[in-house]
């Protein structure tokens, strides 16, 4: 099992999206790209979730999904997440639920 916080843009057709998400899938990658060119920079990531996730309560959450084993997520997430080193954030991720920024925390 691992640990990790992500950032999830979601567009208009991701799985499950609030009905306020209405952008096309080409303006939330362009959203993404944003948020990882913040996060590189040294952005917080937390803060980064606060400004950019789409994925209810994340911001209360700080985008922790807590502690998973690899066979609870969809597998381009669990690839991705399981690669990274503690403290190792991914490059963007595609879902069916939308874009994913991944931060392993343990």
């Amino acid at each position: 099992t691992i640990g990790a916080k992500h950032i999830l843009v979601m567009h208009k057709d991701s799985e499950r999206r609030p009905p306020t998400v209405t952008r096309t899938k080409a303006e939330a990658k362009a959203r993404v790209e944003e948020a990882l060119a913040k996060v590189r920079g040294g952005a917080d990531f937390d803060k980064s979730v606060i400004e950019f996730s789409d994925e209810p309560g994340a911001a209360e959450r700080g985008g922790d999904l807590g502690v998973f084993e690899k066979k609870v997520m969809v597998k381009a997430f669990s690839d991705a997440a399981f690669k990274l080193k503690v403290g190792e954030v991914s490059d963007i991720i595609e879902t069916p639920f939308g874009f994913h920024i991944i931060k392993r925390t343990n």
